[in-house]
């Protein structure tokens, strides 16, 4: 298509590069198929070749891209990258910060000083093109974030927020970084460089000098995390800061160094919004109970299936919803063991998070943590003579995209599913008939679009209820600024505006309190990995959603709520589990 279109710089288009695979040459995919990998590799190029598009094939992270293919690099830095052959060295992922993680209390966050002392590093020693990765943060709308445990954020600390906003003083800093290196480019790319070292390591403290056409540009470079260091450079003294990079474009005059940052900080405040100020008017309708006892669902019904066996929840639901019931029952007669008593449900389960039903009612709550996303789920429960039911509602949230086999990871409730007795006595429930139900009720009838009149004021909801619909109205807030949702109050769900999902929300997935690890002070000096410095400690990983359609004057709020709230008294539609009565969600 973009070769149709005439995008290739070989025709006069923008596009200078084009990339096929990423990261495939990690150690944790390529090296997993064996020689089929290198073969595949082999094959990518070729394809690659065979378009004649007219500009440089890359591979991010592969050392053994065949030629012509161009391997580049990803990471914090890059400097000491190479390319195993006579290439352009190129860095196509600078990563600017991290993503977030639904289950850690805090936000990573990388300094304006350290992302630029790697750019400016990385020009030093021989680099040629480089790329944020992010430069512009996002959105994961939907169900689009993988993971697991990604969040519905992007935003990435980049220069550049998830609302198009200025990150200063990272946006700032970069900016007048890229304005003193453009002003050297030809030197850069076509100029000779000459490297000294000084000190005792002759790594940590170095000049490199370019030259082209009777032109010079220097880098003066203190690697020591620690200490500062005066270097003699052509007669004159310079003090250069740990880890920083000072630039004189001239070889004569200091413009710039990665360490004094003249960009203004900024912060994003959330404020409440006039249009608003009074409340929302919210209503509510329940999730089909129902989906809590066994059986209620036949043959002919849409989305439901009857396996002598636990399957693998990608492969029941295709991926086309977040939800999988697994639903059976057992006769208890007198003879048997358990008749009349009580027993211990196991459930081994590699489910993101398990919702338990016995007998109609809700015994318990279980997700992954620690990242292990498998666990075991154990609860007593109450044996009644006869019919018993069970049913469990599997939740992911996201699922993998990286990795060797990431396709075949195991999902959902594989068991063994069991019932044990005090005595030892054991029942497997893991060959018996299943009932398997895709989604939720309301999923299946688009509530998030219905317009009908069975929706109930808030007065009338019953405290402590799980899987509840809510939906409000509100005025678009005035002016320019990014308009965001805050969920605070609610507890796990997903909410869309106007009819558009914007993607989960899960505010008490970790026990925030404990999350350590945000000091009062940030050194930027030495490595950076995501939790160093980090921000937001003991709070939510994420509060807000995005920005909405701000052309409408009124919007529409929905929401499906896992969580049972001990009180109503103001969330969204369409919550899993437990919200928090003093807490509001609202528009600002």
């Amino acid at each position: 298509m973009m070769k149709e279109e005439k995008l290739f710089a070989s025709q006069g288009g923008p596009i200078i590069l084009s990339q096929i695979e990423n990261e495939y040459g990690n150690w944790q995919v390529e090296s997993e198929y064996g020689n089929d990998g290198k073969i595949y590799i082999q094959e990518c190029a070729k394809f690659a070749e065979s378009l004649n598009i007219g500009v440089p094939w890359i591979m991010c992270q592969q050392e053994d891209a065949p030629d012509p293919i161009i391997n580049t690099a990803n990471g914090y830095y890059a400097d000491n990258f190479y390319p195993t052959r006579k290439i352009p060295k190129m860095w196509t992922e600078n990563w600017t910060g991290w993503f977030k993680d639904w289950t850690k209390g805090k936000d990573p966050h990388r300094t304006a000083e350290d992302v630029a002392f790697a750019v400016a590093r990385f020009y030093q020693k021989g680099g040629t093109l480089q790329n944020y990765y992010m430069y512009h943060g996002g959105t994961n709308f939907g169900r689009v974030a993988g993971g697991p445990y990604i969040t519905t954020t992007y935003d990435y600390d980049a220069p550049l927020n998830e609302y198009g906003q200025l990150n200063q003083p990272k946006y700032g800093h970069l900016k007048e970084l890229h304005e003193i290196l453009l002003s050297i480019e030809k030197l850069l790319t076509y100029g000779n460089a000459t490297i000294k070292s000084y000190g005792n390591d002759d790594r940590q403290y170095t000049s490199t000098v370019y030259e082209y056409k009777g032109s010079r540009a220097c880098f003066l470079a203190n690697a020591n995390d620690e200490n500062d260091y005066t270097m003699n450079f052509e007669g004159k003294n310079y003090t250069v800061p740990a880890w920083s990079v000072s630039i004189l474009p001239d070889c004569a005059n200091l413009k710039y160094n990665t360490a004094k940052v003249k960009a203004p900080k900024t912060t994003m405040m959330r404020k409440n919004t006039a249009e608003n100020s009074n409340g929302l008017n919210w209503s509510w309708r329940p999730e089909k109970s129902l989906h809590f006892k066994h059986p209620y669902f036949n043959n002919s019904k849409k989305g439901v299936f009857y396996f002598n066996q636990l399957l693998d929840q990608k492969i029941m639901g295709n991926d086309t919803s977040d939800y999988l019931w697994y639903m059976t029952s057992v006769n208890i007669k007198e003879s048997d063991p358990l008749y009349g008593g009580e027993a211990v449900l196991e459930v081994k389960t590699d489910a993101h998070v398990l919702y338990a039903f016995f007998n109609g009612k809700h015994i318990g709550t279980k997700w992954s943590k620690g990242g292990s996303f498998s666990f075991d789920f154990e609860q007593l429960v109450k044996i009644k003579p006869g019919k018993n039911t069970l049913s469990m509602l599997s939740v992911t949230v996201g699922l993998p995209n990286y990795g060797a086999y990431f396709d075949k990871v195991k999902n959902g409730i594989l068991g063994p599913v069991k019932l044990k007795s005090p005595n030892g006595n054991v029942k497997d429930l893991s060959n018996n008939q299943w009932e398997y139900k895709i989604g939720l009720e309301g999923f299946g009838k688009k509530l998030w679009e219905d317009e009908d009149r069975n929706w109930k004021p808030a007065q009338t909801l019953q405290s402590n209820r799980m899987f509840v619909w809510y939906k409000t109205t509100f005025k678009t807030p005035s002016g320019d600024d990014p308009v965001v949702l805050d969920m605070m109050g609610l507890g796990k769900g997903t909410a869309w505006v106007n009819g558009n999902s914007i993607g989960r929300y899960w505010l008490d997935s970790y026990d925030f309190q404990k999350e350590t690890g945000c000091g009062g002070t940030c050194d930027y000096r030495g490595n950076y990995h995501p939790d160093k410095c980090a921000t937001n400690c003991g709070q939510p990983t994420q509060r807000c959603c995005t920005s909405w359609d701000e052309e409408q004057p009124l919007q529409q709020l929905k929401v499906n709520n896992e969580e049972a709230v001990p009180e109503f008294g103001f969330e969204i539609g369409g919550e899993e589990q437990d919200g928090d009565e003093e807490q509001q969600s609202r528009a600002d």
